[in-house]
């Protein structure tokens, strides 16, 4: 579809919806959510989870800091508040939690919210019946009691017990094995937004009885400020006001997301006003927008990244010494300056700077082609021959839908690898298939990844979601990385009280994943968003989803 065809779309969307400028938002990304169940393989997808975050509705948010100076407002990740809870205790001896919920919230169907709406949730959670059991692993992040790996070998297990109890309608305690400081974190987090129970049952089937092929393919029932209008996947999604919502009604009454591919055709469309906010451009397509007429662009130093990942379990990645050559093959100055513009630094850890825990790894692998060059000789391949019996292994993957921002990076690496010895080849494929090679089949053996962030703002939660072992509570180990050291680390870091031994022991994690190259980090780069100088109120939140609701158009 050309530029004039996707405008005239656009525009024709905008006056079918009979709502006023103010009201309407057209949200143009690289795609739209592939699903809306946080335990299904979609919930990888960036795109999936701001379908999520602005359909459903968390316990737990943050206040927010002031903006900074793009415009962009921040959170106060030191000071939690309640949502669907209103006032909260802890019993330090018990390890229990008695939440105090909202009353007078209503849902898209109708539905109040009540205790029976928590008790869904962390059930459904403990079923681990989903494809991606999201729910679950957060519950054991966060050291709820029984929400062990024991669940996935014993089906007696699953069932929800005294460990997430209805007091009354409108107050639930949770209780947990261990003290745990993640608890709270946890909870702000997509993978356990809240369901309404009501709506859910009534869209079970025997055979589904939690509605995961509801929520993947139709809509997702809860208590958020907006609802799914209608939903056309790879195309699509229509999202209406919950004019009831508890927080007040959303001033932008319907929202559309739409896909478009490519982004050149999104800045066009933005500048021809037909579009208010836009994502997923190139940097320079960023720069080239700032400073133009009634458009603005919002930047923060957030949790972006990009890394190359090798499989533990595919040849010949198995080996140190290739994992080490690839890492020091990778020119990353060169992709900072050609690919980002000088939008991006160095990242010298598996854990974005910016978050609690942090720590610059005593090993790093800067680019040396010699030094690759001298690994896989030692490895037995000098000049990179015998690696052709791997060609497959060598292929390089990403996602296709991101050809503009990632074909640079991709092709800088490829070459320089080429150049080493490494039969490098370029395996761009779909978002949904990526999305579920990566967190469900964990079979990709080479890739670029640019769209993996920890929401939980703590070096400790990226520790378990991608390199704790799964039989030590990992979710998404993508690579199949298996260290017994490091995860025994981890099991008395997750409980230790006092920070600065808790910091310790994150670094000594830190050094371990450098050193065996579980990834290989590249670089940080800045979020960005490019928008009508009439769109107020842009926030970033850690898993890089606009709110709608934090949205007015002027």
């Amino acid at each position: 579809m050309n530029v004039i065809k996707i405008a005239a779309s656009l525009s024709a969307l905008i006056l079918a919806s009979g709502t006023a400028a103010a009201e309407e938002l057209l949200f143009l990304a690289e795609d739209v959510p592939a699903g809306l169940n946080y335990d299904g393989p979609a919930a990888a997808i960036p795109t999936s989870q701001t379908g999520m975050v602005n359909v459903m509705e968390p316990l737990f948010g943050y206040a927010t800091n002031a903006p900074n100076d793009t415009g962009v407002i921040t959170p106060d990740f030191t000071n939690f508040e309640g949502r669907l809870v209103e006032s909260w205790q802890y019993d330090s001896e018990t390890f229990t939690w008695t939440l105090n919920l909202r009353q007078g919230v209503q849902g898209c169907g109708g539905a109040t919210f009540n205790a029976d709406d928590v008790l869904y949730t962390f059930a459904r959670g403990k079923s681990v019946s989903g494809a991606a059991p999201i729910g679950w692993f957060l519950s054991n992040v966060a050291s709820i009691a029984n929400f062990t790996a024991d669940v996935f070998g014993d089906e007696a297990l699953r069932a929800l017990g005294d460990e997430v109890t209805k007091v009354d309608d409108y107050t639930v305690t949770i209780r947990q094995s261990e003290p745990n400081a993640l608890f709270l974190p946890v909870l702000t987090i997509f993978g356990l937004y809240i369901f309404d129970k009501e709506e859910m049952d009534a869209n079970a089937t025997a055979d589904d009885p939690w509605a995961h092929d509801y929520t993947n393919n139709v809509g997702v029932p809860s208590f958020g400020p907006y609802c799914v209008d209608s939903w056309t996947k790879d195309d699509e999604i229509a999202l209406t006001a919950n004019e009831n919502y508890y927080r007040g009604a959303p001033a932008i009454k319907r929202v559309v997301m739409k896909k478009v591919p490519q982004s050149s055709n999104r800045v066009v469309v933005l500048r021809s006003g037909q579009a208010q906010l836009v994502q997923g451009l190139t940097p320079r397509e960023f720069d080239s927008l700032r400073g133009a007429n009634k458009i603005s662009v919002g930047s923060v130093s957030g949790n972006d990244n990009l890394f190359v990942h090798m499989n533990f379990d595919v040849a010949p990645f198995d080996d140190p010494l290739i994992r080490r050559a690839v890492a020091h093959s990778i020119p990353t100055q060169q992709i900072i300056e050609n690919a980002y513009f000088g939008q991006a630094t160095d990242w010298l850890s598996h854990v974005p700077s910016g978050y609690p825990g942090y720590h610059e790894s005593t090993t790093q692998y800067a680019y040396n082609p010699d030094g690759a060059k001298a690994l896989l000789e030692e490895a037995g391949y000098p000049n990179g021959e015998g690696l052709d019996a791997f060609d497959e292994a060598f292929q390089l993957t990403y996602v296709s839908e991101k050809e503009t921002i990632l074909g640079p990076i991709v092709n800088a690496i490829s070459t320089a690898m080429r150049e080493i010895g490494f039969p490098v080849t370029l395996n761009p494929i779909p978002q949904t298939q990526y999305g579920d090679r990566q967190l469900v089949k964990r079979d990709l053996p080479f890739a670029v990844n640019d769209q993996e962030k920890p929401i939980g703002v703590d070096a400790g939660y990226a520790t378990q979601l991608f390199f704790v072992s799964p039989e030590s509570g990992g979710l998404n180990n993508m690579v199949n990385y298996r260290n017994a050291d490091m995860d025994a680390i981890w099991a008395r870091a997750r409980v230790e009280p006092d920070t600065a031994a808790r910091d310790a022991m994150l670094a000594e994690i830190q050094d371990i994943l450098m050193r065996d190259v579980v990834w290989a980090p590249v670089v940080e780069y800045n979020t960005q968003w490019a928008y009508s100088d009439r769109v107020k109120g842009i926030q970033w939140h850690a898993d890089n989803s606009v709110r709608f609701f934090d949205l007015s158009i002027e």
